[in-house]
């Protein structure tokens, strides 16, 4: 399994930045409404800090941009945080910063929460999460058979991002960026990105980024052929 990367620092006020609540899940499901952001993770909840300006950015670039390339193609749904996974049975209950479910998995869905693995999983670093992102939840996501993690660092002086798939044994193997720079996804087939954009101070501008990774002949015949079929 990967363990944190040796050039990731703790920072020193985590402890701090958290807070912990001992209780059940049922009592978790009772006390949580739609506007707390929190975890529940063997028997403690964890309340997340709000996030942080770059951490919005991030996902909401990745929102829209992977939004839009999975609408393009139909290739399932897009769901960002605040809402619930529970990968495994009785097992942890995680808000993903962003979660993809393929169109064979749809079923997995329900109003409240997916019972059952995400497809990929997106999870963008706070100074409250290193730990929890790099080590507990790639854990998780492993264990539950998540096929693809990204975990996306925004934050100044430690911008970076890294991503994983399973591998034949069930393990997580962290992917190179290809020779000109590209990540290639494998569980959205055609579609990539460059770390540059995640960890921009201004993202790109999300139709041309995505004219780029689809390229515009194409865009413009799928979204031709998406009219006709919709009159």
């Amino acid at each position: 399994m990967a363990t944190l990367p040796s050039e990731i620092s703790m920072p020193a006020t985590l402890a701090g930045q958290e807070r912990r609540l001992r209780m059940s899940y049922d009592a978790y499901l009772a006390w949580a409404d739609e506007d707390v952001h929190a975890e529940w993770v063997n028997g403690e909840v964890i309340v997340q800090m709000p996030p942080t300006q770059p951490h919005q950015r991030v996902v909401t670039f990745l929102l829209q941009l992977v939004g839009m390339f999975i609408q393009l193609f139909r290739l399932g749904q897009l769901l960002p945080a605040p809402f619930e996974m529970r990968a495994v049975p009785q097992g942890s209950a995680r808000e993903p910063d962003l979660l993809f479910v393929a169109q064979d998995h749809l079923s997995r869905l329900t109003e409240a929460r997916l019972n059952g693995p995400a497809d990929l999983v997106v999870e963008v670093v706070s100074d409250d999460s290193v730990t929890r992102d790099w080590v507990d939840k790639l854990a998780e996501y492993q264990a539950a058979g998540i096929p693809e993690y990204w975990i996306i660092d925004p934050r100044p002086g430690a911008a970076r991002a890294d991503f994983y798939l399973l591998d034949s044994t069930g393990h997580y193997q962290a992917v190179l960026l290809a020779p000109d720079g590209r990540y290639h996804s494998t569980v959205l087939p055609g579609f990539w990105l460059r770390v540059e954009w995640l960890v921009a101070v201004e993202p790109p501008d999300v139709l041309q980024t995505l004219a780029q990774i689809v390229g515009l002949p194409k865009l413009l015949d799928v979204l031709r052929h998406d009219g006709e079929t919709t009159d």
